[in-house]
């Protein structure tokens, strides 16, 4: 079951926000919904590429998510410095 957009712009600003908290970077609702999509992106493609199975449902896609939006703010984070 794939999540539409209005589910995922919900559960990518989710993930967003709990990445923010969890890395302790603050953004506005909007970058977390960018944060959390984009790093649903780029959590799917790292996960496919090592053959490991993304669940399809929403709460696949929040884990997912909240994965990717991790990478990303470590990423940011590096850079930062």
């Amino acid at each position: 079951m794939a999540v539409g957009w209005f589910m995922a712009i919900i559960i990518g600003g989710l993930a967003g926000w709990l990445a923010g908290k969890f890395m302790d970077m603050r953004y506005g609702i909007f970058m977390n919904i960018i944060i959390g999509i984009v790093g649903s992106a780029v959590a799917t493609a790292i996960l496919q590429r090592f053959g490991i199975f993304v669940a399809e449902d929403k709460l696949g896609y929040l884990i997912t998510s909240f994965l990717g939006a991790c990478i990303l703010l470590f990423v940011v984070k590096l850079v930062r410095r």
